[in-house]
């Protein structure tokens, strides 16, 4: 139980760490910094994506006799299609808050969405280390503590930028530092909730179990696709980005084989 607690927290401290930045930066990480970190988060999620939600999918599919396959594609465009939702419903706002006439209270309403958008980006992730757990603790033969473990410290990885973008610019806006780092961390706190409700609700979820990896491998790609491409990509000269996706994504799969 002690090892199922750790795995569930684990990302909440990789958001926490990241939004701990706040105290050693001024106001926004380096760029080069920024482009590199998400380049080697867009490597460890990808690689995450394929061992931990992807292949587990397919082998626990196959040990109910279904087709490996099926599963595996229904649930990742679920997952692709829910968080083109989330993301129109977060742009939609964020849009509301940038045509507020009030210059200060838009700012305010804008920090206040981009806070919200990553919080639930979160919970996907969140819900993906619980449906892994709970396939676990049920003792489904295609999910092993090695990939729990490297799922959890995946999304770790992923979160520690995640922190700091919530932090360093509320405390750039004049926030206190250390209430912007509590809203930095506090926007990962919906990935310990998520795993322990998904956990509990395992009863209903071991059934279509295959379909709940792959739809958190459709989540957890989407972001990587939205997000952390197009800013480890962002200027002429991607190459540092894409040397650290290579890199994260080597890391996590010698990760997964190693643990494993």
């Amino acid at each position: 139980m002690q090892d199922v607690i750790k795995e569930i927290l684990i990302p909440f401290f990789g958001t926490a760490l990241g939004a701990a930045c706040v105290f050693f930066l001024k106001s926004a990480l380096n760029r080069r910094l920024e482009r590199a970190l998400s380049g080697f988060a867009a490597g460890v999620m990808v690689a995450a994506s394929v061992w931990s939600l992807l292949i587990p999918s397919m082998d626990s599919a196959e040990a109910m006799g279904k087709s490996p396959a099926l599963p595996a594609v229904i649930g990742l465009w679920i997952g692709f299609l829910f968080l083109l939702f989330l993301d129109k419903v977060v742009r939609q706002l964020t849009d509301c808050a940038a045509r507020d006439p009030d210059g200060e209270r838009g700012g305010r309403h804008r920090r206040r969405m981009l806070v919200l958008a990553v919080t639930l980006h979160n919970l996907p992730e969140g819900m993906a280390v619980g449906a892994v757990l709970a396939g676990l603790l049920a003792g489904e033969g295609g999910i092993t503590a090695a990939s729990a473990l490297t799922l959890s410290i995946g999304i770790a990885i992923q979160n520690f930028p995640e922190g700091a973008i919530i932090s360093l610019p509320l405390s750039g806006g004049g926030m206190r530092k250390g209430k912007a780092f509590l809203c930095g961390t506090a926007s990962g706190i919906v990935e310990p909730i998520g795993a322990v409700l998904t956990i509990l609700a395992a009863g209903l979820i071991l059934p279509i179990l295959p379909y709940f990896l792959s739809f958190a491998a459709g989540a957890m790609l989407y972001v990587v696709v939205s997000e952390l491409i197009p800013a480890m990509a962002e200027e002429r000269k991607p190459a540092l980005g894409i040397l650290f996706f290579a890199f994260g994504f080597s890391f996590m799969m010698l990760l997964d084989v190693l643990l494993g």
